[in-house]
């Protein structure tokens, strides 16, 4: 069942999204050759608590880390370890979700770390301006599928693909809510959207084929190809005239 939020509800959210944008701002500065991907997650699990929120993902399901970290070729669910150490011309995914109140924020962004090849920051950018073509579907009455065709075209008529396995999804009292929001579909399908609907939307994007593989530790998603992938992400909530991203900082 699709839970539409209340104006209270959403200002709550938008808390907890205040404070990814954070996590977000203080963990970019991190992002240097020779740090492990556990002193971020560290940090954020810093910044995450001492504004009053709890890191949404620590313990979900059985996760360790307090944020996902992924690593160029990891997609999703890295797991934040003093083994994986960065080094100049990785990309990197930062996951980063944080409940306040009972409410949740999710986002993530991928960020080069040091100098990277030209094909790895235009599939970075891509993969974000797809969010953006998604989220110019966004209006009551529209369809879910408008956002997933949108996002779905964007990406092929760049030349890169979209694991289907992963999808976007509502989120609120939850992490994960109705409706799932795949990044691929057909315009004119799915739910409708309605004013108050808080949806997480995030493209997943591969350099190569869109075929992945679960790690033994049952978490971390990697391409088979070994190519790069990237992820974009923010919670919005649907207005009456379009929709507003909640992750991001106030006073921006």
């Amino acid at each position: 069942m699709i839970i539409v939020k209340s104006s209270r509800e959403i200002e709550l959210m938008k808390e907890a999204g205040n404070v990814v944008a954070l996590v977000f701002e203080e963990c970019r500065k991190m992002l240097k050759s020779g740090v492990t991907t556990l002193e971020i997650d560290q940090k954020a699990e810093e910044v995450i608590r001492s504004h009053g929120c709890i890191p949404t993902f620590k313990g979900y399901g059985g996760f360790p880390g307090s944020i996902c970290i992924s690593v160029n070729d990891t997609l999703i669910h890295g797991i934040p370890s003093n083994k994986i150490v960065l080094k100049d011309g990785d990309i990197v995914s930062l996951d980063v979700g944080a409940t306040y109140q009972g409410y949740c924020g999710d986002a993530c962004r991928t960020y080069p770390v040091g100098q990277v090849t030209e094909k790895a920051s235009r599939l970075m950018k891509v993969t974000e301006e797809s969010f953006y073509e998604g989220c110019k579907q966004i209006h009551p009455g529209a369809h879910l599928g408008d956002i997933s065709h949108a996002i779905q075209e964007y990406n092929e008529s760049h030349g890169y693909s979209l694991p289907r396995d992963y999808t976007g999804h509502g989120i609120g009292q939850h992490l994960h809510e109705d409706p799932s929001i795949p990044n691929v579909g057909k315009a004119g399908t799915g739910p409708i959207l309605q004013v108050g609907m808080c949806l997480a939307i995030e493209p997943m994007v591969a350099e190569g084929k869109p075929f992945t593989r679960v790690l033994n530790d049952e978490w971390t998603v990697k391409m088979k190809d070994g190519k790069l992938s990237s992820h974009y992400e923010n919670t919005v909530v649907v207005t009456e005239t379009g929709y507003e991203i909640l992750t991001k900082l106030k006073e921006k």
